[in-house]
């Protein structure tokens, strides 16, 4: 029996035993040349806040998301990312980088992403981001920088977005942006620095989709009127730049820092600025209408002949010759734009921008194109035709009127012949005490319509001359009470002294 229980143990013993092995077996082995502490995830290297002091010496060639920030790397070596052609983000911020130097990003050529953000960066010099042709986003905000030389980003052409804020800045090229051309570029970061001194002839001079991404707050700006009004039409441009931060736009009203007020909150600084200083600082965009479906042609007028035009659509969109990607847009080789069938996405403000070497900087030249589709206009009010309709109407009512009988059936109801008929409203024959009080009405010289003076026919009616009591021989007529209105054989007459010829001036009078 107690072999059984024996052999039992041996069993599970031996179970237990391979299943450990199996198990070993499959877990996962690290990369191959994946740095010690660092995480490795197909091309992605991370070896972020190990609190490293120098860039690990063996990385995987495959990476292209390189992550070293929140360590305490305090400089690069020259060529150190020669095995990474592959790269396309190196994150360097949070570190104590105080320079770069020549060579330091050679083999980046593929580089879109680049942050050297919350270092110790004094000054940047002229080859310190050499080789970094395809780089898109720069990221050098919270550092200590105090110096640009006048061709640091040279070279960068492809440059899109550019952080420097957050540094100790006090000047700033706005005439060729220290090297870096406006063709790509969105958004120029330049607030909290310590700029005092801008050229606001070389500011007006952007084109609008870099003024829209200019961020200039939070620095101790002169109150000039010159850049006031400028900042102020931008600001009622509603440009995100300036309106999105105006409360945080500050200048210096006496050159003391206890002096900051606020640009658009304290326009008591500047009551005493001329409006015509605003004029002339910026070329005014071109307002152009078009309808669905026509054709549109831009010119890029220069001050000069330019060597090299390019054009920003309104979607951001770089327009070279031959033209956009969906081919709605075409470049010529004179530098002008042609929308041959224009569509509602073409709305928009279109740049042109142009340079050369007769040219003292990149011009440019703006078209606000407003498209709106076409509406049948409305016929015109023809009065001519409604005149004659009126006429026309006007007549056949009067033929109507004069012609038509009241009655289809009825024709002679003005005979008195047809007294059947009910549709006719003749009135009856005059009776005549009426005709007699119209023969008496007019022989008055009192107006019959006086209220006061109106007969009745159970009143007694008599002729007499108002204010006189004599009949001086006037005809006088007596009406009895029970009087047939239509028996006039009744009706007496009294013969005064006068002669009845003087009858002319008597008026009617109530009793």
């Amino acid at each position: 029996m107690s072999w059984l229980v024996l052999l039992g143990a041996l069993l599970c013993t031996l179970r237990v035993g391979l299943g450990t092995l199996d198990s070993e077996d499959f877990l996962p082995t690290a990369p191959r040349n994946c740095p010690y502490k660092c995480v490795c995830a197909a091309d992605l290297l991370s070896c972020a806040g190990l609190g490293l002091q120098d860039v690990p010496a063996a990385l995987p060639f495959s990476a292209a998301d390189l992550d070293l920030s929140h360590n305490a790397l305090q400089r690069l070596r020259p060529g150190w990312l020669t095995p990474l052609s592959q790269l396309r983000a190196l994150r360097l911020g949070h570190n104590e980088l105080e320079a770069l130097g020549r060579g330091v990003f050679t083999n980046a050529s593929g580089l879109r992403l680049l942050d050297l953000s919350s270092n110790a960066l004094r000054a940047l010099g002229r080859h310190d981001l050499a080789g970094l042709e395809a780089l898109e986003m720069l990221l050098l905000f919270n550092n200590r920088l105090a110096h640009l030389d006048q061709h640091a980003f040279q070279g960068l052409g492809a440059l899109r977005w550019l952080y420097l804020g957050c540094n100790e800045l006090t000047s700033f090229s706005f005439d060729h942006l220290h090297g870096l051309g406006v063709t790509h570029l969105r958004t120029l970061d330049l607030s909290s620095n310590r700029l005092g001194r801008i050229w606001v002839p070389d500011l007006a001079s952007l084109p609008a989709f870099l003024k829209n991404g200019l961020y200039l707050h939070n620095n101790p700006l002169p109150c000039d009127c010159h850049l006031y009004h400028l900042l102020q039409r931008w600001h009622q441009r509603g440009l995100s730049a300036v309106s999105d931060f105006a409360r945080e736009y500050m200048c210096l009203a006496f050159k003391v820092p206890t002096s900051r007020v606020r640009f658009f909150e304290h326009s008591r600084v500047f009551e005493n600025c001329s409006a015509a200083l605003a004029r002339g600082l910026e070329r005014p965009e071109e307002q152009l209408q078009v309808q669905v479906g026509r054709s549109l042609r831009l010119q890029c007028n220069t001050s000069a002949p330019a060597a090299h035009v390019a054009w920003v659509s309104p979607q951001h969109e770089l327009l070279v010759a031959p033209g956009s990607r969906n081919g709605s847009i075409a470049v010529l080789a004179d530098g002008s734009l042609v929308i041959r069938n224009v569509q509602p996405w073409h709305e928009g403000v279109f740049v042109c921008l142009a340079t050369g070497p007769r040219l003292r900087h990149s011009q440019t030249h703006e078209y606000n194109v407003s498209v709106h589709f076409t509406h049948p206009e409305p016929e015109a009010f023809n009065t001519g035709y409604t005149t004659l309709l009126g006429c026309a109407v006007g007549l056949v009512l009067v033929l109507l009127y004069l012609f038509a009988p009241p009655c289809p059936g009825c024709r002679r109801c003005y005979q008195r012949t047809c007294r059947c008929c009910r549709c006719c409203r003749w009135p009856r024959a005059p009776s005549p005490l009426q005709e007699l009080s119209a023969q008496s009405s007019m022989l008055s010289t009192t107006p019959p319509d006086v209220p006061s003076r109106k007969a009745s026919v159970h009143k007694h009616v008599v002729f007499l001359e108002p204010g006189r009591r004599s009949l001086n021989g006037r005809v006088q007529l007596a009406v009895a009470e029970d009087f047939d209105l239509y028996n006039p054989v009744s009706l007496r007459f009294k013969a005064g002294s006068e002669s009845s010829s003087s009858t002319g001036s008597e008026g009617l009078v109530m009793t």
